[in-house]
């Protein structure tokens, strides 16, 4: 079994409450309110510039040249890919800059950027990568069942966010990562692995308390 299969298996019944998630749901059927989206693309588009940082810390602990620039590249996917989604939605939501640079994370997201970029700083390239994981998969994995839903790409509204989600690009993105990450579990201990799915269970729950925020509008 490769580890990123090991790691899936430790959070299938988590990513599963995802896809039931009424917010998530929302968005595949179009009845999510748009004032509840409104406040998870100012806080998730916060989020991504604490993502990117930890992204980064992947240029400086990786022990390859090959590595430095899939990490680059990746910054750079999610400052100009991923992002791109987001400010489209800015301007049609009327979201200006400086509202955002007023807008404060909530607590549950300060507490998300900081969990990963904490583990990050002290860990190694396993650290990154398994930290960065959940966000990046599980995104790809809810497009994909949210695509399922007769219409749901060609939402006015919400087509384009899920269609963002399982874009090719989007999908060799995460290959890549998922990649790296199984790489890297090839030759560690078993006591190095146990933390690392301890990670990935984490940051798997709280990717769940992401959208639990979202839906409560931070309340």
């Amino acid at each position: 079994m490769k580890f990123s299969e090991s790691l899936y298996e430790n959070v299938k019944d988590i990513w599963e409450s995802y896809y039931n998630h009424p917010f998530v749901k929302g968005i595949g059927d179009g009845t999510l309110e748009v004032d509840k989206f409104k406040f998870y693309m100012i806080q998730d588009y916060i989020y991504l510039l604490d993502y990117a940082k930890v992204y980064a810390l992947g240029i400086v602990k990786a022990d390859s040249e090959e590595v430095m620039q899939g990490f680059s590249s990746m910054v750079d996917s999610i400052l100009n890919g991923e992002m791109s989604i987001h400010r489209s939605y800015m301007k049609r939501l009327g979201i200006t800059a400086e509202e955002i640079k007023n807008t404060k994370a909530s607590l549950d997201n300060i507490s998300y950027t900081n969990y990963m970029l904490a583990v990050s700083q002290i860990g190694g390239l396993a650290e990154v990568s398994v930290s960065l994981l959940a966000c990046m998969w599980s995104y790809l994995e809810i497009g994909r069942n949210l695509s399922k839903n007769p219409g749901a790409t060609e939402h006015e509204f919400y087509g384009e966010w899920i269609s963002g989600y399982i874009s090719k690009e989007y999908e060799e993105c995460t290959k890549w990562l998922i990649d790296l990450v199984d790489n890297l579990g090839e030759d560690i201990s078993d006591k190095e692995k146990k933390k690392l799915i301890e990670v990935f269970v984490n940051t798997s729950k709280y990717e769940y308390m992401f959208w639990e925020m979202s839906y409560n509008k931070g309340m």
